[in-house]
């Protein structure tokens, strides 16, 4: 069998089979194919995105792992183009019958009634406004976003009840919708989260192949500060010996204005661990085993350990050196020395009279 190779754009290298799957199909080369010894990469066709619609029954997942400071989340897509072969979302293509693969980053589930579910949730007397985060699984802004824009329509919800969010993304499109962030922002309701977990383009590239440039999402970062919105960096998932530049990375987004700022280690779970050797053996082959025994050490001699208490930022002498890396940038440089706080009071149910009254 071939070793892994890496696919233009796309950051798994196989559409490995999920771990429900009754059997599982990989290519063998018998010598047939053209050249006589493997297939051609270069004419094999470009691997296209399918956008498959879904109605949710529900717009809000409740979290209640206590390593996650917010109490609700919405996610607008499941899978994510932007092929970050670290994403701990992948295995939920699995529940789908999809591969965690490359199925995850091309196959795309959009959920065309999400506002109309988010708004039917928000209307319930039961409910009561609690921390919400806007892609937290998947990124809301990656490229489907910009002709669907159903992120926009959520955000557009969340301005009408005026509930507080926060959103995580990668992409420089969280840009077009300053208006609504700002807004929200001024009343303090809303707050952006920045991930670039490297400042080296080359690995970025390979690590998180169709999300912005990692120059990109620092002008994105100032640009959404010029527009009085507070904004956190995110340096998840620190990876051992790939993503090694955290310091310079902080400085950035802190010259960029971020001034809060967390990281994760990179976690491993079901399928992630077989499709992050296969990555690692098609891209840095020289250094994998290395990076893997390094990994295994954070987790206690295994790829991964889902234990609350350490899987975020792992265990052992390594995870807290790398601890002891981020806090003495972090107490040098200033961040997070003012929380950022959001407003939950303002908050009107869709719907309700008194709606009329804030506009």
């Amino acid at each position: 069998m071939n070793s892994p190779q890496p696919i233009k754009g796309r950051g798994a290298v196989s559409r490995m089979a999920h771990r429900f799957a009754s059997e599982e199909r990989r290519p063998f080369s018998d010598g047939w194919e053209q050249g006589g010894d493997g297939a051609d990469a270069d004419a094999a066709p470009a691997l296209k995105t399918q956008v498959i619609f879904e109605d949710a029954k529900s717009a809000l997942s409740i979290n209640d792992s206590p390593d996650i400071h917010f109490a609700y989340s919405v996610n607008p897509y499941r899978g994510c183009e932007h092929g970050c072969i670290y994403c701990y979302a992948r295995p939920t293509h699995s529940y789908l019958n999809m591969s965690p693969g490359l199925d995850f980053e091309t196959k795309i589930i959009a959920k065309r009634n999400i506002v109309q579910a988010l708004r039917q949730d928000l209307s319930r007397r039961s409910y009561k406004p609690q921390l919400l985060n806007i892609g937290s699984a998947t990124d809301c802004y990656q490229p489907v976003e910009r002709e669907l824009r159903l992120t926009r329509d959520v955000l557009e919800l969340m301005r009408e009840c005026r509930h507080a969010f926060s959103l995580v993304t990668k992409s420089s499109g969280v840009e077009r919708d300053i208006d609504l962030i700002g807004e929200m922002a001024a009343s303090k309701l809303a707050a952006v989260y920045v991930t670039v977990t490297t400042l080296d383009a080359e690995v970025a590239r390979k690590l998180e192949p169709r999300a912005a440039a990692p120059h990109r999402r620092l002008r994105t970062i100032r640009t959404l500060v010029e527009a009085g919105i507070p904004v956190g960096v995110s340096l998840a998932p620190h990876i051992p010996f790939v993503t090694d530049d955290m310091e310079q990375v902080l400085e950035a987004a802190w010259d960029a204005g971020a001034r809060s700022a967390f990281y994760h280690v990179v976690r491993l779970p079901w399928e992630i661990a077989p499709l992050f050797r296969e990555w690692l053996q098609a891209h840095y082959p020289q250094r994998a085993e290395r990076i893997m025994a390094r990994i295994q050490e954070m987790r206690g001699g295994k790829d991964y350990d889902a234990d609350f208490a350490t899987r975020m930022k792992g265990s052992g002498i390594w995870s807290e050196l790398v601890r002891q890396r981020f806090d003495k940038a972090v107490a040098r440089l200033g961040f997070n020395k003012e929380r950022i706080e959001l407003d939950l009071r303002p908050f009107v149910p869709p719907g309700d009279p008194r709606q009329t009254a804030l506009f």
